[in-house]
């Protein structure tokens, strides 16, 4: 037998297969479409209701629709191989909004709509607790402590002067004054010596939140398929023809809960926000415990597991940030690491373990949008960088709707 010498490759110089086996793939890229009977039988034919997104909106949206309609056929697409927007991506804050955030809102909301908001937010996050166990999803309420930099004085002077009426303002939600003044006793650099606190502010870890409900999803029998896109959908006698990169099928009842994807399913008044993230390697006897904000929200911190969790930045650049691809960037990421090292933990070496981002939905108004959007499309999306707190209740109206 004559020997023949194996080519050697480097990563970049290594062939597709295609070029060996064109005819191979070919048949394998059909066979995407290519579905059995009994994947058909099984999981895509008599839906009764279909979901897109398989976060925390559509999970509560889908397991609400299995307490109304116990026999009901529930199908979930994603599509990704886990929740692909913020759902699993947050930073694990359990708030209802810093004070400077609440004084924000009334500048651009009538005070009824912001009461309204942070009850919707403090339902959410009290059907969440309810639903899956503080155990499960590792809640603690160290409280929330707002920090002011020192050229946020004026910020800083307001948010003092309206703490009283914020107070009473919450004071029928919260049945106690919400917002305290503090010293900085952390030992944080650059920032004013009063911060203002709360204790009704809790953290959780994003993991086990989601795997939980994914978890009592498909033990109520909800069916989720990953790895799949939807392009389109339309209606077509008294159904909705939803077409993806794998399949077509057909629904009775569409229900979106994309959030920052769903201007691409034709809702345009959410906009994608991008959140990027860092987390340290484990930091000995770090005593820090809590959650805080700064610069209104736009950057935000916390314990996990010995390390900090730091996040934020957007306005930094606007324009940027409203995307929907996951990367990060050198000026945020920067940013972040400079109030990491001269801020939050000054003359303290700390090493950057991992950083990520996840893809908020905003708009013109912080209110989720909840609607009927066509005879049987609605959509629950919109979520205003508050998906923790008010997934939970919006998925559950989501559902009511129908």
């Amino acid at each position: 037998m004559e020997n023949k010498t194996i080519p050697k490759f480097s990563n970049s110089q290594i062939p597709h297969l295609s070029a060996y086996f064109p005819k191979f793939m070919q048949h394998k890229k059909k066979h995407l479409m290519n579905l059995s009977y009994w994947e058909k039988d099984t999981w895509l034919h008599n839906n009764d209701f279909t979901i897109i997104g398989s976060g925390i909106v559509g999970l509560n949206c889908a397991l609400r629709l299995k307490e109304r309609f116990p026999e009901a056929r529930i199908l979930i697409l994603e599509r990704s191989f886990l929740p692909n927007g913020a759902s699993t991506k947050n930073a694990g804050f359990a708030t209802f909004g810093s004070i400077s955030e609440i004084l924000a809102d009334l500048n651009t909301h009538g005070e009824e709509e912001v009461l309204s908001l942070i009850k919707k937010r403090l339902n959410g996050l009290e059907l969440l607790r309810k639903n899956l166990g503080d155990n499960v999803i590792e809640y603690q309420q160290w409280g929330g402590t707002e920090l002011f930099t020192e050229e946020q004085e004026p910020l800083l002077q307001k948010c003092l002067s309206e703490r009283e009426r914020i107070n009473e303002l919450l004071l029928p939600l919260f049945g106690k004054h919400v917002f305290t003044v503090r010293e900085n006793s952390f030992g944080f650099q650059g920032v004013a010596d009063q911060c203002i606190f709360t204790e009704f502010e809790g953290q959780l870890h994003t993991g086990k939140m989601m795997a939980a409900l994914m978890q009592k999803a498909v033990s109520l029998g909800i069916k989720i398929l990953n790895n799949i896109t939807v392009e389109s959908f339309s209606e077509e006698g008294g159904k909705v023809l939803l077409k993806t990169d794998q399949f077509e099928l057909k629904t009775p009842k569409l229900l979106i809960t994309t959030n920052g994807f769903a201007f691409q399913l034709g809702i345009p008044s959410v906009k994608p926000a991008r959140a990027q993230v860092l987390i340290t390697e484990p930091i000995e006897d770090l005593q820090l415990r809590g959650t805080f904000h700064l610069e209104e929200g736009f950057y935000y911190f916390r314990n996990i597991d010995n390390r900090i969790l730091l996040g934020g930045g957007r306005n930094l650049d606007f324009e940027a940030e409203e995307t929907t691809h996951l990367e990060q960037t050198e000026l945020i990421q920067n940013k972040l690491e400079s109030l990491l090292q001269q801020v939050i933990l000054p003359g303290k070496e700390v090493k950057i373990a991992h950083r990520w981002s996840g893809i908020m939905g905003v708009g013109g108004q912080k209110k989720p949008i909840v609607e009927q959007i066509s005879e049987n499309v609605y959509c629950g999306v919109r979520l205003g960088g508050m998906g923790v707190a008010i997934g939970s209740v919006v998925g559950q109206d989501l559902a009511d709707l129908l």
